[in-house]
């Protein structure tokens, strides 16, 4: 019988960080090709409690239920992608007020940088050509590379609906794979690792979902108690926009200034939905993410920044979105398996008790 080879603490250390750098740089080479089939895996563990409806209780054959679970996914995006065009074609009706009150609001700016540090209107406008002209400039040399990404976006959308399709079918065949390359033994353990790992991903995917709804229908009735004509779109668009980190919220609260600008472009206004806009990010930090979201993955601040930091800077605002679900599977895999369970620890939200040292006993010299 073969005993199990023990390695120092030193060398396990040294295999699981070489490990997860060689993962990262696969993900860093290939993130055009993995972030479609993560996102997929996602949206399929998200219909998976719907194709298990129909697959098992409904006895549906596994493609008919895979279709229909797409369907159903397809024609959810479809709607919202229809009312937002719709309300953005509606919008557009007002092009011309907007211009109004943009050029008016721009002019108020003008008079309070006179009035408050002195550089006259004139120089401004000087300034603000030259900025301009240099920016069409750019924009003209990147109007080419904007049409290829949206063509390639369009292709990771289309790719991302056939690997959800097949996630779905090849669901027990992907779960033999793993059973084969494990031992029988440890059956039991990879169950239950796949089993939290589906629950985990499920809960988290609904309460963005749920955070989402929340918080577009705070901004709607903030918008509408401060008279901003299109508040549910804009309500809406928040909402989607707050699940890209840091840099959603931003933008969801330029486009409201601007179409803010549909009905006046008085400062007050503008003034109005930035306070709406901090309300909400208030009760979203303070209140959603600490019941909903936390309360369904467990990963400390810490570890939840430095990974969509990381995740940003390796595939963009997909890496970042994904940052999350992945730091959720790896923190159930390490908490399963002895050797790697502190690295799980080191990742959760525990709050650690006091920990005791244990004092050597030096022996008396003789």
């Amino acid at each position: 019988m073969t005993r199990p080879i023990t390695l120092p603490f030193y060398a396990k250390l040294s295999f699981i960080l070489v490990t997860l750098i060689c993962f990262a740089f696969i993900f860093c080479l290939g993130k055009n090709i993995l972030t479609p089939i993560l996102m997929a895996f996602l949206f399929a563990v998200l219909l998976l409690p719907i194709f298990t409806f129909l697959n098992t209780k409904l006895k549906f054959p596994r493609h008919l239920a895979a279709l229909i679970c797409m369907i159903i996914f397809i024609s959810v995006i479809a709607g919202i992608l229809v009312f937002i065009s719709y309300q953005v074609t509606y919008m557009a009706n007002d092009f011309d007020t907007i211009k109004k009150n943009a050029n008016a609001f721009i002019l108020e700016i003008h008079k309070f940088i006179r009035e408050n540090f002195e550089v006259s209107i004139g120089e401004q406008k000087k300034y603000l050509d030259s900025v301009t002209q240099d920016s069409v400039k750019t924009g003209q040399a990147k109007l080419g590379s904007f049409i290829i990404s949206i063509s390639d976006v369009l292709l990771d959308s289309t790719i991302m609906i056939i690997y959800t399709f097949l996630f779905l079918i090849y669901k027990e065949h992907f779960k033999l794979f793993f059973a084969k390359l494990i031992k029988k033994e440890n059956h039991d353990v990879l169950q239950d690792i796949l089993g939290q790992i589906k629950v985990s991903i499920n809960n988290y995917i609904v309460s963005l979902i749920i955070e989402m709804i929340v918080v577009s229908v705070l901004t709607s009735l903030g918008l509408w108690i401060i008279g901003i004509k299109y508040f549910i779109l804009l309500g809406l668009i928040t909402g989607i926009l707050n699940l890209i980190p840091y840099i959603g919220i931003t933008i969801a609260g330029i486009i409201t200034v601007l179409a803010s600008l549909t009905g006046s472009g008085e400062m007050s206004v503008i003034t109005g939905i930035l306070i709406v806009n901090i309300i909400v990010q208030f009760i979203d930090n303070n209140l959603l993410v600490p019941l909903i979201i936390n309360s369904k993955v467990e990963i400390n601040a810490f570890v939840s920044i430095m990974g969509i930091i990381v995740g940003g800077a390796a595939a963009g605002i997909a890496g970042m979105f994904l940052a999350i679900p992945l730091l959720a599977i790896l923190k159930i895999i390490f908490d399963r398996i002895e050797s790697l369970s502190a690295w799980g620890y080191l990742m959760g939200n525990h709050v650690p008790r006091k920990f005791a040292w244990r004092k050597r006993k030096i022996p008396a010299e003789n």
